[in-house]
């Protein structure tokens, strides 16, 4: 991973073996297979188009299932974060915040997490890109998956 300073332009990460090659490959696979058994029917020539529909269907769920389980560790790690560095009047209200927010709100220096989940809690701030882009001091997420 590159050591550039993380921000709100680059946080995001692209894995090029997944995103890019195995994207490829059963987009291929998907029109070859389609192809062959538009052409030239066969059981098994539509077999392996089911074949390949299941692959692409298997990669997609096991994308989003592994985002779904970071972004609930993520969220246990936040509001953790939040209790620790909250004062007493917010402490209260961390239950407030969407999945969404502490999502937003783990960029956030500790020194500005304060400020910014007072304005998201007053409705100032709301989605995710909106909070990111308030960050001053990010905080960098060097452990993504």
């Amino acid at each position: 991973m590159s050591q550039e300073p993380q921000d709100y332009a680059n946080h995001a990460r692209m894995v090029p073996g997944y995103h890019y090659v195995l994207s490829l490959l059963l987009l291929f696979a998907l029109g070859w297979s389609a192809w062959q058994a538009a052409t030239a029917f066969s059981m098994d020539r539509f077999g392996m188009l089911v074949v390949v529909l299941a692959l692409m269907v298997t990669a997609f769920y096991a994308r989003i299932f592994a985002l779904g389980t970071q972004d609930r560790i993520i969220r246990l790690e936040e509001r953790l974060r939040l209790e620790r560095l909250l004062p007493d009047d917010l402490k209260g209200r961390i239950s407030e915040l969407t999945t969404g927010q502490l999502i937003a709100l783990r960029f956030a220096s500790d020194g500005e997490v304060v400020d910014l989940t007072r304005r998201v809690l007053e409705g100032g701030l709301t989605d995710r890109k909106t909070i990111k882009q308030a960050v001053r001091e990010w905080r960098a997420d060097s452990q993504r998956i």
